[in-house]
């Protein structure tokens, strides 16, 4: 399921905190194709993210918006 959000806070290890306009938060990493071209996260930014189907509070950041 592929959701849009905004980072609220920087984990370690390229994960980040996401909060959806529904008022979810999910945590989330980013996807490989970004961590090989450099893309950096900040808080602030929004996201597109795709959330398991398994377990909804995490997902994979796919794109910056």
């Amino acid at each position: 399921m592929e959701f849009e959000g905004v980072v609220t806070e920087t984990l370690p290890n390229a994960t980040f905190r996401v909060k959806l306009p529904n008022g979810m938060i999910i945590i989330a990493h980013i996807s490989g194709k970004m961590r090989m071209n450099y893309i950096k996260i900040v808080p602030g930014d929004k996201v597109l993210l795709d959330v398991s189907v398994y377990d909804p509070t995490k997902g994979r950041i796919t794109r910056r918006l």
